[in-house]
């Protein structure tokens, strides 16, 4: 299929769209910058300006097959003020009326449009059992997700199958609900919210791109759909399974009191109850990966790709490297970063998307703001590429030189101008079978001598153990794979 998307560069859209190019779809994703998009997305997305008159649009939208509409401003973090209120519901009513007004436009129409909503749509209502034909709630949320599948659903008097996504609180790497949670509990002072007793319906993120996967090309999907996970939880067993997962205490609760007058109406996010069921998934006979929460949280929040450790300096990883490196590593011994991963598809296929500089971006946290800086050209031995990322609240500039180039086996970057006193990466690929081993060996020096090795093991290490984790996912969602470390 050719899919259409909107939203590709949040949260969830940076998840769907290698899950969908695992199924062999091609995407376009429309988007208000499309250089930020190209940086995040990588390179094998088409990518077309927000600001495109409605009959281009209708235009692009005849040449697809389906449409995902995950577009939207966040909800929560902030109060809702009359002008945030308005950008919120332009940010999704607004936007599914032009795709529904581009569609009416259309010589040939996409066959299903996937519409992102919320468990929002049924409001706060404690210990009820919420399914797909439950009423509708009366609060803000409950009217604008209300209001948003009213829009959508437009799209069905045009011939369209649309299938209203009522997605539950997303738990995933690198963003969403969980980030600002995670810094306060790996400090021991999280807790549960409010009175802990309120449902919270949850639901993992490569889960829930598999149900937008699913739905795309199953027909038996239509209408609105609980995309939650199977076991229910409330705030307090959150909070008990987070602690757990990051083996911390988890006992101090945040008042409700202190959020509402924080953040307003707009608290009732934190504290509101929904006790939401997949009924609708589960007759369908949806597999999920990830039933249980604790499983959710031990896959989010624990980092078991690359193992670290210090390297002698002896090491063969070392002594390869030119002569000026090699002084300089033994200089401070340096150290070592390992991972394995066994991916899901052919050797042939794995190198062609590891050897493209552009995808460097998909396979990087959005937080790092990973930006390709001038012209790419193919990789080679000898290939320089030059790109800024952010480190913190710092941003700084990389130059990454090919140092070594052995096609469809392995290629090797070396730091030639960055934040690090070396740093040499030996990327890896042999085939087993119709599968591939995947295998990266990172030799680094940390900047500043003595402070740059105290600065390793809190900060640092850390990390780079968040950033390839990070890129483990992406492979997972991408290919399919078993990850290891070695």
């Amino acid at each position: 299929m050719r899919v259409f998307i909107t939203g590709g560069t949040g949260f969830i859209g940076r998840a769907l769209v290698p899950r969908l190019q695992r199924d062999g779809h091609s995407l376009v994703v429309w988007a208000r910058s499309p250089r930020r998009a190209r940086d995040l997305l990588g390179a094998d997305v088409d990518i077309v300006a927000t600001r495109a008159p409605a009959p281009a649009l209708g235009e692009i939208l005849s040449g697809c097959d389906g449409i995902v509409n995950l577009a939207g401003e966040s909800i929560a973090g902030k109060r809702w003020t009359r002008s945030r209120r308005r950008r919120i519901v332009q940010s999704r009513v607004q936007l599914t009326e032009s795709l529904v007004t581009a569609l009416t436009a259309s010589v040939a129409r996409p066959g299903t449009l996937v519409s992102a909503s919320a468990v929002g749509y049924y409001g706060n209502r404690a210990d009820e059992v919420l399914t797909e034909d439950s009423t509708p709630g009366d609060d803000f949320l409950a009217d604008l997700c209300s209001r948003w599948e009213a829009t959508a659903l437009q799209a069905k008097d045009l011939g369209v199958r649309v299938v209203l996504l009522r997605a539950g609180v997303v738990l995933g790497r690198g963003g969403g609900a969980l980030t600002p949670m995670l810094r306060p509990f790996r400090l021991g002072l999280g807790g549960p919210i409010g009175s802990g007793r309120q449902h919270f319906p949850w639901i993992h993120l490569h889960d829930l791109v598999t149900v937008v996967a699913t739905a795309l090309t199953d027909a038996s999907y239509e209408g609105p759909i609980n995309a939650v996970a199977p076991e229910e939880a409330t705030s307090r067993m959150l909070a008990r399974s987070l602690g757990r997962s990051l083996n911390r205490p988890a006992v101090l609760p945040i008042p409700g009191l202190a959020l509402k007058a924080v953040f307003g109406e707009s608290s009732i996010v934190l504290l509101g109850s929904q006790r939401v069921a997949p009924r609708r998934l589960t007759s369908h006979g949806f597999e999920w990966e990830f039933p249980t929460l604790q499983a959710a949280l031990d896959d989010v929040v624990r980092d078991r790709a690359a193992t670290i450790g210090r390297l002698p300096v002896s090491a063969e990883a070392v002594e390869r490297g030119a002569a000026a490196s090699r002084d300089r590593a033994r200089h401070d011994a340096p150290y070592e970063l390992r991972t394995r991963t066994l991916v899901d598809a052919p050797l042939d296929e794995t190198f062609a998307f590891f050897s493209k500089a552009e995808n460097l971006g998909l396979l990087t946290p959005a937080s790092m703001a990973f930006s390709i800086q001038g012209a790419v050209t193919p990789m080679q031995a000898g290939s320089t590429i030059d790109y800024r990322i952010k480190l913190g609240p710092v941003h700084v500039r990389w130059r990454t030189r090919i140092e070594e180039w052995v096609p469809g086996r392995a290629f090797v970057d070396v730091q030639e101008a960055g934040p690090y006193t070396f740093w040499r990466h030996e990327h890896r690929f042999r085939a087993d079978g119709p599968r591939t081993v995947v295998e990266d060996h990172v030799v680094y020096i940390p900047p500043f001598g003595v402070l740059g090795r105290m600065a390793h093991r809190l900060l640092i290490a850390p990390a780079l153990r968040r950033i390839f984790q990070y890129r483990s996912d992406i492979i997972r969602l991408r290919f399919g794979s078993t990850a290891g470390v070695t």
